[in-house]
This record gives structure tokens, sequence and C-alpha cells, in this order.
């Protein structure tokens, strides 16, 4: 038998109602699921549960869609809040009220349906005596079999839907006939529907004893409607803001909704990031706080001064109140579902941190301060409780008592740095600051000076991956030292600038300044560890400017300074540039015992960025020479270090994250790849968050995800000039997926604008001859085009443009060093497949320099050599060798379909369909040449079928017609298809499809 099952969805809100679906995708089978069984004849019921606002409607509606252009006929009836005594029977007479003209015949053959729908059945028997009340026991049984009949008449036809919302409103009339409903589901097809508000459901609440009842019967299944999770909450609020927010709006907006649809369209409606929240949530919220008892609201209220969650003891203190007038006054705010109680009943926290917020927005000016001032008292006795410190912060700022404020917000600064959270120290450390002037004594209160407060903000900002904001700090404090009193001071500051400059592209020549105007400031000081640091940096820069000679004198120098003071991160440091030195020299492997040297002195004194680098180095050591594998076994280890010293959005940790995830890449595991990058995209700033993404960026075109590809470059676009590996990734990934769409024009367009960027920056060497191989790729394409349309002059201009992207690919070798003295692995493979496309340019393959391409990629990138491999599988057919193509061709086909390489794998099947080679084994008949795609097919039945009738020339109102369908679901299903396939209009999604195999026939 099948069940009724319980969901959860919103009200039809004026901005979610417009977008498709989003993250519903399990509950929305199992109402298909019920509702085929229903066509199949088993009678079952669906209840839909949830809080207020997080879809009940939206998926109802999306069920009762689907009904629909499945032929069943959909009734559909709503309860109002009118009280327990209030209109009778409304949802059910709303629902049989929608009974088509041609079928009241049944209505009128049951006259004990005269009490739901008297406006149908007054002329037949104007005699009958007026109906009985409706709660009388009388006639009550005849109406209830009366409306089970008719249902049954009608599922006799054709499968009906009865769509019954917002039960938590129902009256007890109703409550009854739907129980009698329920307990009589056989063989009908018919599905019940009905939603209800879980949060509405207090202890006396009518509606729970039918629950307890119906949800022991055989047809009724359960099924609660959760919040989005935040990915699809994400995504939910890109649908509703059309692009008209930005990501980090978007990921606000997605927190502050916790998942809730409802109030994230709230919130974008009003574009409130940050802000106050719109009236109409804050009534919303309200409503349900004014249900409460007087004593439970003054309660509640006093809760909200506390934040989202606010532990018992405190409240207790600060409410005045006897325990069972307290308790009382909790269990009502509990049983409304205003709190939850947390475990062991230590604390409550609000249910939802918007009704915290409408809440406390609700106070008055004085009672708020003073609700504020009571928990300041009762926070400045707990010295050395974890948090303390920041909550009496907060308290004495918005009780105005700034003096406590400025001293606990030094002190949280402390705890969080204890905790290894820099981003927690550096809001507390700004906090310090914007009190600073605000105070008669700051300095008394602090127990520091102002500018070790910079100092510290500018490290914690550093460590945090927020360059700028670390340099702006730095600046400030350079400003207040007086150079010629505390030369050292000033000289460590200016050292710190010009490390921050130094990660930050295009501000080297700033670097060296401030670098040069440190060690004029201690040159002629005696050995200490400002003196140290600054020989440390100072080797840096020479280091960038290939000017090893000098760079290694100031190594031995800083190391020699930092041995006689005891400045062991300024050694670790000046061992890791000494290191890369070694590199250039060739001596890689001396250079990999140097940086384990200074990664393990760094780590034993704590000095955790002098740390990362040596890390960093050491597992780019191992990258650059194809050794992938020790590589990424590095880079995990680095980044659980990492994690554990709070140094993940450093400098360092930002670059260990993304070379795992480049070396990830390489190596063939994706899912790891892009786990990574989802696991950073959360409470990052937004220069970590872009280089995430970055890399996320590869995944997408690799596997032919097109649709979130593009609109990820787009996103990305203003980021290139910020970040050069931004930039990288982006010209790269940009020409790739542009080839593979065949627009060639386009790839040349990002190779350009890449390598524009990138030409004048140090160490970007690899990139550069990456860039060029695409370059020749593209040109060689735009030749291929120009010869079939027989455009001579056309495929002249793009031969020569390739064979200049080439030579420039050449020109980086012949004169660029790079960093580890030698080329590498990576960069002889790409100007290996850089060679190889050059044959292209003139319309024919060189097996031989595709075979060098190969041998090159393998056993270092895999999915770049399963793409070689098709690439020398052409040509090795042009030359007419079919078993050494044969070969090649299945070994393609191997790495993409566990790449889940879409492109490349429908590319490969293709290859191989047209030689009529069999990839699955055999020695040359066709077998299943296009192999099975099961696993790489991104369309849903549904949109197949629509796209299909786009082939035939259907318009969205004949393909609606044809599948039962609205126009704009089909509008909805193309969307989702051009998106998918990377299309910009309908032809070429149905050429896109017919390429990919997707579609069968001609085009």
């Amino acid at each position: 038998m099948p069940r009724l099952t319980v969901c959860e969805h919103h009200e039809v809100a004026r901005l979610g109602s417009g977008i498709p679906l989003v993250g519903r995708g399990r509950e929305l089978g199992v109402l298909r699921s019920a509702l085929d069984r229903a066509r199949g004849g088993l009678a079952g019921a669906v209840l839909i549960a949830g809080d207020a606002g997080i879809g009940k409607s939206r998926l109802l509606t999306e069920l009762t869609e689907l009904a629909t252009a499945g032929g069943a006929q959909v009734l559909a009836g709503r309860c109002v809040d009118a009280g327990e005594t209030g209109l009778p029977y409304l949802p059910f007479a709303d629902a049989l009220g929608r009974v088509p003209v041609a079928q009241l015949a049944q209505v009128r053959t049951r006259p004990a349906l005269a009490r739901l729908l008297p406006d149908v059945l007054a002329g037949d028997h104007p005699t009958d005596p007026p109906p009985a009340r409706p709660d009388e026991d009388l006639g009550q049984l005849q109406l209830f079999d009366a409306v089970r009949g008719l249902l049954t008449e009608l599922s006799a036809r054709r499968c009906v839907v009865l769509a019954l919302e917002d039960l938590h409103w129902a009256d007890a009339s109703t409550r009854h006939l739907l129980s009698f409903l329920l307990s009589r589901l056989h063989h009908q097809r018919l599905l019940v529907v009905a939603t209800y508000r879980s949060d509405d459901l207090h202890r006396k609440h009518p509606l729970r004893p039918l629950l307890a009842e119906v949800l022991r019967l055989p047809t009724v299944e359960r099924l609660d409607l959760a919040p989005l999770g935040p990915d699809a909450a994400e995504d939910f609020v890109r649908a509703l803001s059309a692009d008209t927010l930005d990501e980090n709006d978007v990921r606000e907006i997605a927190r502050r909704s916790e998942g809730i649809p409802f109030f994230a369209e709230e919130l974008v409606a009003t574009h409130a990031v940050g802000r106050d929240l719109p009236a109409t949530l804050s009534d919303v919220l309200l409503n349900r706080i004014e249900r409460l008892p007087s004593l439970a609201q003054r309660v509640v209220r006093l809760a909200s001064v506390a934040g989202r969650r606010v532990k018992h003891a405190k409240l207790r203190a600060v409410c005045e109140l006897e325990d069972a007038a307290l308790e009382e006054a909790l269990r009502e705010a509990v049983t409304h579902h205003v709190l939850v109680a947390g475990d062991g009943a230590e604390f409550y926290r609000f249910r939802h941190a918007l009704l915290q917020e409408a809440v406390y927005a609700d106070l008055l000016p004085g009672e708020r301060v003073r609700i504020h001032a009571a928990y300041a008292r009762l926070l400045a006795n707990e010295q050395g409780v974890r948090g303390a410190a920041a909550e009496l912060a907060y308290h004495s700022i918005e009780s105005h008592d700034l003096p406590t404020a400025l001293t606990a917000s030094v002190r949280a600064a402390g705890d969080a740095a204890s905790a290894r959270a820099p981003a927690e120290a550096l809001r507390h450390l700004e906090q310090a600051l914007d009190l600073w002037s605000a105070v008669a004594d700051p300095a008394a209160c602090a127990g520091v000076q102002e500018v070790e407060l910079l100092r510290k903000a500018a490290y914690y900002a550093g460590v945090s991956g927020q360059p700028e904001r670390a340099l702006a700090f730095v600046r400030a404090a350079v400003e207040m030292v007086d150079e010629d009193s505390d030369p050292e001071q000033a000289a460590d500051l200016r050292r710190r600038a010009a490390q921050e400059l130094l990660t930050v592209d295009g501000r080297f020549a700033e670097a060296e300044r401030e670098i040069g105007q440190a060690w004029a400031l201690v040159r002629a000081k005696s050995a200490s560890a400002s003196r140290a640091w600054v020989l440390a940096v100072k080797v840096r820069v020479d280091v960038i400017k290939g000017e090893d000679r000098a760079a290694r004198g100031w190594a031995e120098s800083a190391l020699a300074d930092a041995e006689q003071v005891g400045a062991a991160g300024a050694a670790a440091d000046a061992l890791t540039s000494l290191a890369l030195l070694d590199q250039r020299q060739g001596d890689l492997e001396a250079a990999c015992v140097r940086l384990a040297g200074a990664r393990d002195r760094a780590a034993a004194a704590h000095a955790f960025v002098a740390e990362m680098r040596a890390w960093f180095q050491l597992a780019a050591n191992r990258y650059e020479q194809g050794n992938v594998d020790a590589a990424i076994r590095l880079l995990r280890e680095a980044v659980r270090r990492a994690e554990d010293t709070g140094m993940s959005w450093s400098n360092y940790g930002l670059e260990l994250h993304g070379l795992l995830m480049t070396a990830l890449f390489a190596a063939g595991e994706w899912e790891d790849s892009v786990a990574l990058t989802r696991s950073g995209e959360a409470l990052v700033p937004d220069v970590v968050s872009v280089r995430l993404l970055a890399h996320l960026l590869q995944v997408l075109v690799a596997r032919g995800e097109f649709g979130p590809a593009a609109e990820l470059l787009r996103k990305l676009r203003p980021a290139r000039t910020r970040d050069l590996h931004v930039a990288l990734i982006h010209g790269a990934s940009g020409a790739e997926m542009a080839l593979w769409r065949d627009r060639p024009k386009d790839a040349v367009g990002h190779v350009t604008d890449a390598i524009e960027l990138l030409r004048e920056s140090d160490g970007m060497e690899l990139s550069l001859i990456r860039l060029a191989a695409l370059g020749v790729a593209a040109h060689a394409d735009l030749a291929a085009r120009a010869r079939r349309r027989r455009d001579t002059a056309g495929e002249q201009a793009a031969v020569v443009a390739g064979e200049a992207s080439l030579e420039q690919a050449r020109e980086i070798v012949r004169t660029v060093r790079p960093r580890t003295g030698v080329l590498g692995p990576e960069g002889h493979a790409w100007l290996a497949r850089a060679e190889a496309e050059t044959a292209r340019l003139a319309g024919a393959d060189d097996a031989v320099a595709w075979a060098r391409t190969v041998e090159l990629f393998a056993g270092f990138h895999r999915y770049h050599e399963a793409l070689a491999r098709w690439r020398w599988a052409r040509a090795l057919l042009a030359a007419g060798d079919r078993d050494t193509a044969q070969e090649q061709l299945r070994l393609a086909h191997t790495a993409a379909e566990h790449l889940r390489a879409v492109p490349l794998g429908d590319a490969v099947r293709g290859l191989a369909r047209r030689a009529r080679i069999n990839l699955a084994g055999g020695n040359g008949a066709i077998g299943n040449p296009i192999g099975p795609r099961e696993a790489l097919d991104p369309l849903t039945p549904r949109e197949r079928a629509v796209l299909r009738l786009v082939a035939l020339g259907r318009t969205n109102r004949q393909i609606g017609g044809e599948l039962f369908i609205s126009e704009k679901t089909v509008s909805v299903h193309l969307s989702r298809v051009m998106a998918k396939l990377g299309a910009s209009s309908r032809t070429e999604a149905v050429a896109l499809a017919y390429d990919r195999g997707l579609l069968t026939g001609s085009p």
C-alpha cells in the first residue's frame, strides 16, 4: 500500500514562485512516487510538514503542475486562521468547488454535499430544509460518505489529487472528515496531499491527535521538509536575485536565512544584507511572539539581548524571577517554538536567528541599554571563561561603558589568538582601535600602546587572507613611530609592509622600496631580531629579482644575525630562500633537505608564517619535478598543519590550498579538489573564495558543465587584475571551454587577455607556455574553419598567428629561467603540445609530436594525457595505423569515463564511431562505439523530450500541448538544457545535443 507522506513548503511568494524549484529533489521524488502509485490504482496521501516559510506550498505547487501535466485532476483547498468554530469544511468546499461544470451531475446525485456546495445544489432541491449545523452529528456520516464517494467516482475516470493547505488552521469538522477519508483509502486512483506548519503545533494543538492517528495507517507516510542546505540556499538566493547581488551578499543572505526560502525572499527583496529586517518579515516574526503570555514575552525579550543563545543561569539572574515563574515562561516559549532547549537545559536558543533579531529590534532604546548593562555586570565576574571577554565587550559597548569595552576587546583578541582564530582576533582588535579615541586613557585600559594594536591587527589581517587590510594597518603604525628615536621598531614595521606587498600582485616595486628603507634604518645597528628579519625579507626581494649572488650573501648575513640573537623564525625564512637558490642551480635534493630543516625549525619556534612558506616551497619542489603523488602527500599534511595553527588563509596557507587543488586536478582526483573548494567557500575573505572558485572552474570545464562554468567565468573576470593565478586559470579554462564549444575566436580572446596580464610578471613562465599552447590550438581550429570556407586569407592569418604563439613559447624557454633552474615536466609537456598543435595549422597531424606530448604528460597530468592520446589517435588514423589508434582511444576513453570528462569522452567516442573502432574490445568491429552514457548524460528524460520537440521545430506552446505541461514549464526546461550544454540559443542546444549523442537521428 502507498503511504501518506508529510513534507513542507512556504507560501508562494512574489520572488520565489518565478524560479525553478531548488534543493528539493529528494522530497519531490517522494511526491512523484506517491503520484505514480495513485495513477496505478493504489490510493495514498502525502502530508507536507515544516516551519512557516520553508517551502511547503512551493513544493505542493510543483507537484500539482506535474500531476496536471500528466493528466490528473487537481482539486485544491486551503484552511484559514478563523478560529476553531469558524468556516467548517472550508478546504473541502474549496476543493470540491473546483469540479468542472461537466461533472456537476455527479455532485447532484449526493444531496448531502449541499452542506459543502450550497451554490451548486441550490436550484436542485428548492423544497429541501436548510442544512443542519455542520458541527451536529446528524447527517455527518452521510456527508463524509458523500465526499468519499464523489472522489472515488471522479478517480474512476482519471487520477485525482486532493490538495489541502494549512491544516494547522483546520476546524474540528475538517479534521474529522480528513480522518474519515484517509482511513478509507484503498484502490482508488486518488492522492491526498496536505500541508501544515510543524512549528505551530504546540502540546495542546488539536491537530496533534489527528496526526498520531493517521500516521499509523498503512497509506500514510511522513516526510518533514528541512531547511535548505548551505549550497542550495545560495543557489536559491542567486536565482532570486537574478545577478543583482555579488557573491558576498549571496552568501550573507543565505546564511541569515538559515535555509528558509521565505526569509531569503524577503531579504533579497530589500537587499537587506547587514541592515535592519524588512518590515514585512519583522511583522511575521513578531506575530509569533505576540501569541505568548505576557511573562513569556518578557523573558523572550530579555533573552534576545544575549544573542541567538543564552545560558539558563544568566537568564535567571537577569530576569530576577522566581524559578517556578521563569520555568513556566520558558515552557511557553519552547512550546510555541520560539525558543529551543539545549542539551541538559543549560541554555536556550532562538529557533531562528532572524527571530532573535526581530525581538531585539522591537525593544525600546532605554530598555535595551538597561538589559545590556545587566548582562555586562554578570560577565565582569567571569574571568578566564572562554568567550566571556567577547561577550563583555559587546554588552559594554551596547550599554555605553566604553572603557570596559576597550579592555574586554583587547582581552577577547588574545583569547581568539590563543584559540587559533585569526579572523576573530582581527575583529576584536579592530573594535579596540575604533574605541581608542573615545576613551580618556586608552593605553591604561588596553594595557598596550596603539601602535602595538596596529601591529597585531596587521598580522592577523595578513594571516586571515586580507593583505591589503594588513598593509593599511602597518602603514598606520609606521606613521606613529619616530624613526629617529626607535629605528628598530620603524624598520620592523617597514619590513612587515614589504612582506605584505610581496603577497599582492603588481606591488613589487613598493616592496623593494620599503625593505630598502627598513635596511637603511638598521644597517649600522648590531644584530637583533628586527635586523635579522629585515635581512631575511631583503633576500626574498633579491631572489625575485634574480640577483642570486647578492641574495645568497644577504641570506648568510640573516642567518648569522638570527643565530646570534635566537630569532628562529628569521633563520628559517632565510634557509627557505637559500633552498630556492639551490633549486636554481639544479641541486633539487639539497634544496629539499634545506626546506625540510627550515620547516621543522620554524615549527619548533612557533614561527607559523615562516613554517607555511617552507611547507609550500617543499611541496612545490616535488610538484614541479613531476612527483605529483609526493606533492599531494606533503600538501595534505601542510594544509592540516595550517588549519591547526590558524594559518589556513594566510598568504602561504592559501598557496598551499591552491597548489593542492592543482595537484589533485593533475592526478585526476577531481572529487577531492571540488570538496576542498566547497569546504573553504564559507566564512573566508573574498580574495580567498575567488582563488578557490578559480580552481573549481577547471573541473567544471573539463566535465562539460559549461553553464555553471560560464557564470563563474563572468564572476571571476574582475578579479583577474588583482590575482595573477586567477588570471591564468580564467584565461586557460575560458580558452579550453571555447575550444570544446567550437568557438576558437573566443578561445584566442581568452588567451590574449591572460597573456597581456601575465607577460610582465615574474614566476609565471609555465603559465605563459600553457597559454601559448592553447593559443596555437585555437588558431589551428580557426585555420581549419577558414579552409572549409575556402577563405585563403583567413587561413593564412590564422597560421601566422599560431606560429607566433609557438615562437612565444619557445622564446620563454630560451630567455626566462624558471624558479627551479630547470623547465620541469609540466613546462616541457606544454611546449610539446604547442609543437604538436602547430602541425594542425596546415591541416595535418604530427603523430610523432603527439606521441611526445603523451609521454611528457603521462604520470603527471591524467586529463591532459588523455586529451593528447585522443589527438594522437587522430594523427595515427590519418597515417593508417588503426591498431595503435585503437589502443590510444581506449586508454583515452577509460580516463575520460573515470574523470567524468564529458567533452573529452564525447570527442573520443565520436572519433571511434567515425573510424568504426570498437572501444569495448575486438579487432575493428563497430560494436558499441558510443559506450554507456548513463553517467555522462546531463539531461533528464523530460528535458530530452522537450529538446527533441524543439529539434522538430515546435514552439513552446506546441511543446506544452504535446507534453501536457505549461508554456512556462517548457521555458524552464529549455533554460536548464541550455545551461547544462553551455548553449546560448535553442538552435545551438539542439546542435550540441546531436553532436554529443544526446539525441539520435539527424539534426
